[in-house]
């Protein structure tokens, strides 16, 4: 019979998710589109739909990575990927609204977008850091508020994703672990 602690071995503590910095900003970035989705984007379109399903897709897929890492460290590199994407799309979507209202970009350097970015710092951030921005601002500034906000939540996730990839490369995955676990249990004799 195995012992508890073997097994803790084989299958690492996983979940935790809502901890996660980029599940964090991603969740902010869900419920941001889809307040301006109601707000400036006509309900029954395609654009409205696709928009918030991406922001969510972002959100789920980092929940749904990180519940599967115990068992499968390729799932969740997958399903980051998948959360990055989606935000990447999203980003497209925002920009693009821009570009065919004849609003302005802001660059890196524009005052608003350094104010926005610098909220990203504060250790309690949530949706209620930015409402001001996306409920009570004109489209112009609401859109490149979650601009700025998808910046950071895909910056976040490449981090994440470099260091589930290196994690993947020297620890390997639930095979190698279960290979490992077995070979070892054999060698014991138990």
């Amino acid at each position: 019979m195995t012992n508890p602690k073997e097994f803790q071995q084989l299958i690492p503590p996983h979940g935790g998710y809502q901890t996660l910095q980029s599940y964090q900003m991603a969740e902010i970035v869900y419920d941001a589109t889809v307040v301006f989705c109601n707000r400036f984007i006509d309900r029954r379109s395609r654009t409205h739909d696709q928009m918030v399903q991406a922001a969510r897709s972002g959100k789920q897929n980092i929940a749904e990575g990180s519940m599967a890492s115990g068992t499968s460290k390729k799932f969740e590199l997958k399903l980051i990927g998948v959360a990055r994407a989606s935000l990447e799309e999203l980003l497209l979507d925002f920009q693009d609204y821009l570009r065919q209202k004849g609003l302005p970009l802001w660059g890196k350097e524009h005052p608003k977008a350094k104010e926005v970015r610098a909220l990203c710092y504060r250790k309690d951030r949530s949706y209620m850091t930015y409402k001001a921005y996306v409920e009570a601002s004109p489209p112009e500034i609401a859109a490149n508020t979650l601009i700025c906000v998808i910046h950071q939540a895909n910056y976040l996730l490449d981090q994440q994703l470099r260091a589930l990839e290196k994690e993947f490369l020297k620890e390997g995955g639930f095979t190698e672990r279960l290979y490992r676990t077995r070979s070892q249990m054999r060698k014991s004799g138990k």
